[in-house]
């Protein structure tokens, strides 16, 4: 399939202008154009992008992301700097899921804590023991 700029920014939900940038940026290195000048984007493309957006979304940095990608054009000889390159991304996600984790405990502990406030009381007062935030 063939897809224009406009039709993979809604299916992949970025703006025309993020998806040039990227180009800009070297991050779609082969994005071919049509005898007009207009991008003109493959599946391997969108494909890319979905590793791109997925990069993105975990917080790695374009600067990251173009390491990356011109460790891929370089062919196989830089198969073990991709892996380290990911292994190291993976490493730092996982370590922010662990962070969000006690984040979230510490959110429910607060939600419990109003639950047992209303259930005792009826209302919530919103001045005492704020502090128990542990």
């Amino acid at each position: 399939m063939r897809y224009t700029i406009k039709q993979v920014a809604e299916k992949l939900d970025l703006s025309a202008y993020t998806l040039r940038y990227y180009e800009k940026e070297c991050l779609l290195p082969c994005v071919e154009r049509d005898e007009r000048g207009n991008r003109v984007f493959g599946d391997k493309d969108v494909e890319w992008l979905v590793l791109i957006c997925c990069l993105r979304d975990t917080g790695m940095s374009v600067s990251e992301i173009k390491r990356y990608v011109e460790h891929c054009a370089a062919g196989d000889e830089r198969i073990e700097d991709r892996k380290q390159i990911l292994f190291e991304h993976k490493r730092k996600v996982e370590q922010k899921i662990e962070e969000m984790k006690q984040n979230l405990a510490k959110i429910n502990k607060k939600l419990q804590y109003y639950d047992d406030v209303v259930s005792s009381t009826g209302y919530i007062c919103c001045c005492k023991d704020e502090r128990q935030f542990e």
